[in-house]
């Protein structure tokens, strides 16, 4: 059974982004070397804060659609209630 995962991750500014992965230690790998263009080289984000665990691919997707529809606010609230120090989770994920 396959598993997926919708996660945030930020940088030394808390600039925050969440995505989408069936492999989440290969896509916290590539984020923290900077291996894919786009958002998250060119704002260095490299620490993951908060992911989560479904089943469900559908489940997966809407739920990131959910998260990133969010305020700002509501994704710290979310963040805080798993990680309140926003500490670097991706030692967990190995």
């Amino acid at each position: 059974m396959n598993e997926y995962y919708v996660y945030i991750m930020t940088n030394k500014s808390k600039t925050l982004y969440t995505g989408i992965t069936n492999d989440l230690e290969r896509r916290v790998f590539e984020h923290k070397n900077h291996l894919v263009e786009g958002f998250t080289k060119k704002y260095r984000i490299t620490k993951l804060i908060y992911y989560e665990a479904t089943n469900d691919v559908q489940e997966a997707i809407a739920r990131e659609k959910q998260i990133k529809g969010w305020l700002r606010k509501k994704k710290i609230a979310l963040i805080k209630s798993m990680n309140p120090e926003w500490r670097d989770l991706s030692s967990e994920t190995s």
